[in-house]
């Protein structure tokens, strides 16, 4: 059994900050590149961030409408990927979704996705 669990979704006010988490089980954590998607109401889904590992040294892509704001991570050891997102805005407000990538030889899996609302 594969799941990817996320936490840490919800309300804030615009210049606040949220801390995503998704713990995966059922996967051998460390192969896998990690990312964080969302969707927007009557839009689709785009990509937040990814994260690879590399040895020593983590890959990370951003969107460059979070650039400067959102920083991805992992913690390999815990089998979880994280989305710190600081000065949050109303334009971030989506489900936010965890993914696994897969390759010619894994599959995609997706978290559930959890709500974040920024909001006065």
């Amino acid at each position: 059994q594969v799941q990817l669990v996320e936490s840490g979704g919800g309300l804030v006010q615009p210049g606040g900050s949220l801390r995503l988490a998704c713990t995966a089980s059922g996967i051998m954590f460390s192969i896998y590149t990690m990312g964080w998607y969302r969707q927007a109401p009557g839009k689709q889904r785009e990509l937040v961030a990814t994260i690879t590992r590399g040895g020593s040294i983590n890959y990370v892509n951003y969107a460059d409408s979070v650039k400067g704001r959102f920083t991805i991570s992992r913690d390999d050891a815990k089998n979880t990927v994280y989305l710190q997102m600081n000065s949050l805005k109303p334009e971030d407000t989506a489900v936010y979704y965890c993914k696994a990538e897969g390759t010619r030889d894994r599959r995609d899996y997706w978290g559930q996705g959890t709500q974040v609302t920024v909001s006065s």
